[in-house]
């Protein structure tokens, strides 16, 4: 898919997002960006992809609700005239021992993980098959990715994000007919959490066969190559630094 005025909703554009946005606006597209409580994050984006020339509009929302995926995605396409790509990139990234885990914590974090995808994704189908086609972009993570959990406190976030594979896999083949390519992205040691001690950050660095952390033009670049292609859906693509063979 040629991006040249094409229209991109992404949810979650902050952090990676952001430098997910703004690479996509440089190929030629006008993006949406959903957000929930970053709002300066979210109008330094925006401020950026003006800059680079290309129309933007944000969006604020709760993903957990589907009223509001569907607002948001009726919006996107009122103000922009039409819907080519959705990535669903918000998350919630958060430990907590098993033994301390409530209902609400559960049912949270399958929420705004898995849930909002899907509820996103919904609304979005019928403007992607007026469009004549178009993408879906999912977000996991590399350690749901190698098929099993490697850090205690995180049960919640691991089930949501395998269940992204699976509900990629599943999309694919049901909207296949329709020309719309479903994938999922697998990020790794991407850049360091603000709050990681430097003997951390040096630690990821050793246990990444690559042996550093990849930065956000990786995801960038991993986005636009599944934009482009036109015969990949129902992948899962690591972007790990080779993380995952350790």
């Amino acid at each position: 898919m040629d991006l040249t005025d094409k229209v991109v909703l992404i949810t979650g554009a902050r952090r990676i997002g952001s430098s997910v946005a703004a690479t996509l606006a440089r190929q030629g597209a006008n993006l949406s960006l959903s957000y929930n409580n970053s709002n300066q994050e979210i109008k330094h984006t925006a401020e950026l992809i003006r800059n680079i020339g290309r129309r933007v509009i944000i969006i604020q929302s709760d993903l957990t609700n589907a009223r509001d995926c569907q607002r948001l995605v009726d919006e996107t396409v009122s103000g922009l005239g039409r819907l080519d790509v959705l990535i669903n990139m918000a998350s919630t990234y958060s430990s907590k021992p098993f033994d301390e885990l409530t209902e609400s914590d559960w049912e949270s974090g399958l929420a705004v993980d898995l849930k909002a995808a899907f509820l996103c994704t919904l609304a979005a189908v019928p403007h992607l098959r007026a469009s004549g086609g178009g993408r879906i972009i999912n977000f996991s993570d590399w350690v749901a990715r190698s098929g099993r959990p490697r850090y205690e406190g995180y049960m919640t976030y691991y089930v949501a994000k395998s269940a992204v594979i699976g509900l990629t896999e599943a999309l694919a083949l049901e909207l296949a007919c329709d020309d719309i390519l479903v994938n999922a992205i697998a990020p790794g040691p991407i850049h360091p959490p603000n709050d990681m001690d430097l003997r951390s950050v040096n630690e990821v660095k050793k246990l990444t066969p690559l042996g550093r952390w990849g930065g956000d033009q990786e995801i960038a670049k991993a986005v636009v190559a599944l934009i482009e292609s036109e015969f990949i859906t129902g992948e899962t693509l690591r972007v790990d630094g080779g993380r995952h063979l350790r």
